[in-house]
């Protein structure tokens, strides 16, 4: 009887208990929690009202309000008012979800901050770090607590963009706070030693010696992309000089591309302006760094304007700074490309500050592009990523310089060799989900969130969620509600 009704569930949950996907129907000896946990227990059989509030992430203002009401004709039919309640409180954590509920939560959790004694974790241990504490400051004593932001001031020391991880659990927590991780620390670290040697042997704890190139690579929803903005935003906080592009992905897909006459490879400007992403938050830095490389910068065509008649090249004043050369590419479509590729050069000859280069979706730059070759009339042929010029200047880590890079597997094509061109042999490390710890202590979060009532919080039941998630961080935060 019991494998019966996990399948049921599972079918009506889409989950599997060991990779988060359909659940085969002969896997449910496989269930990786103790012999007690009881998946049926944990996920109750959907009722309408759920399947249309998690069927799809984007539920208009029509489909609640049709739920809502709905939901009020059987309430009063049973009950009345005290009807109407009881799915009052059980809409805030997951069922019929409307402007009201959202504004009930909204003053309890208001209500919660007047009460520091809800602020607790795992064992009794602090659920967030102290006011004072910053991210250069954060030690392994503060692993498994939440660390706030400030989210207009994150979202200035991060103008090209939040990992959409970030967004998604400031959204769903209703708190700018993540989550203090040992694989963040030890990749923080790794780049500080670098910066600032220790006195003493250059390896660091444990004999490890610290490395420039880094590809963070691990399942999907591990936490890569949040892990590297906050490494981006550490940083900047240092004074580091830090060229950030957390959509790799859209450096080969989408607006132009030309085949340059000079180099041979494929020129993409729209994907130049990074650009001017890049001199949002390094303006001031910039402006005090000279350019080494005075050679002529070389015009390419414009996005959908051609070449520009009568002029080939751009040349570059003498005692130009990074900014203007950073300019130049603002300013001229022809020249965006060019700048690009001399930024690269530039940034590798810097040496006043420490510069980190930082990609995010990664792996797309080692699969085909979205672009095409037209070879005859019929046919055409798929431009690899790495014959994109802005792609071919920064792809290569076979250098001195600091950069790291993560792999997303939610925009993957394909699997790639364990072995990748111009990469080193050692840069790839595996980037964890969740441990058992570190799941604790996210479910404790989300309790404190009101994601999940006190009363049906468990040691269980959370181990519960974790092994159906995998470690899982989005669908964690997904099945939190669930809890019963």
């Amino acid at each position: 009887m019991f494998r019966s009704v996990v399948r049921i569930t599972s079918r009506n949950l889409n989950l599997n208990l060991n990779r988060g996907s359909l659940i085969p129907n002969d896997t449910v000896s496989h269930f990786p929690s103790p012999p007690s946990a009881s998946a049926a227990t944990l996920i109750p059989s959907l009722d309408h009202a759920h399947r249309r509030r998690f069927s799809s992430s984007k539920s208009t203002k029509s489909s609640i309000t049709k739920t809502k009401k709905s939901d009020g004709k059987k309430s009063k039919s049973k009950g009345g008012e005290s009807g109407a309640a009881a799915g009052a409180e059980d809409g805030e954590f997951g069922g019929s979800a409307g402007d009201d509920l959202e504004a009930g939560r909204a003053k309890r959790l208001a209500d919660d901050e007047k009460t520091p004694s809800l602020d607790v974790g795992p064992n009794g241990r602090p659920l967030f770090t102290p006011r004072d504490v910053t991210l250069s400051k954060l030690s392994h004593k503060d692993i498994g607590s939440y660390f706030k932001f400030d989210e207009a001031a994150l979202k200035a020391v991060l103008p090209e963009g939040l990992a959409s991880g970030i967004e998604e659990e400031f959204k769903e927590s209703w708190r700018p706070a993540l989550l203090v991780r040992k694989s963040f620390l030890d990749l923080r670290d790794n780049f500080r030693r670098i910066a600032d040697p220790p006195m003493g042997p250059s390896e660091g704890k444990g004999g490890v010696k610290p490395k420039k190139q880094i590809i963070l690579d691990g399942p999907v929803k591990s936490g890569k992309s949040i892990a590297l903005a906050m490494l981006v935003h550490w940083a900047r906080d240092e004074g580091w000089l830090v060229l950030y592009a957390p959509k790799g992905r859209d450096w080969t897909h989408g607006g132009y591309f030309y085949k340059n006459q000079h180099t041979g490879f494929w020129d993409t400007p729209l994907q130049a302006e990074i650009n001017s992403d890049f001199v949002k938050f390094n303006e001031p830095r910039l402006r005090e760094l000279r350019c080494n490389v005075y050679d002529p910068i070389v015009l390419g065509e414009g996005a959908g304007v051609g070449y520009l008649k009568g002029q080939e090249t751009m040349p570059i004043p003498e005692d130009s700074t990074l900014y203007d050369l950073v300019q130049m590419g603002i300013n001229s479509t022809h020249a965006a490309v060019s700048v690009v590729v001399r930024l690269r050069k530039e940034l590798s000859l810097v040496k006043d500050v420490p510069v980190l280069i930082a990609i995010d979706q990664y792996n797309n730059w080692f699969t085909f592009s979205e672009f095409e070759e037209p070879v005859t009339p019929r046919s055409c042929r798929p431009i690899h990523a790495r014959e994109l010029t802005t792609v071919n200047a920064f792809r290569s880590m076979m250098h001195d310089d600091m950069m790291v890079g993560a792999f997303s597997h939610s925009t993957a094509v394909g699997k790639l060799r364990k072995d990748l061109p111009d990469v080193p042999a050692d840069a790839r490390q595996n980037f964890p989900r969740y441990s058992l710890d570190e799941a604790e202590a996210v479910c404790y979060y989300y309790l404190r969130q009101r994601l999940v009532r006190r009363e049906v919080f468990s040691e269980e039941n959370w181990k519960k969620i974790y092994y159906l998630a995998n470690g899982n961080g989005a669908e964690m935060r997904w099945l939190v509600p669930f809890m019963r």
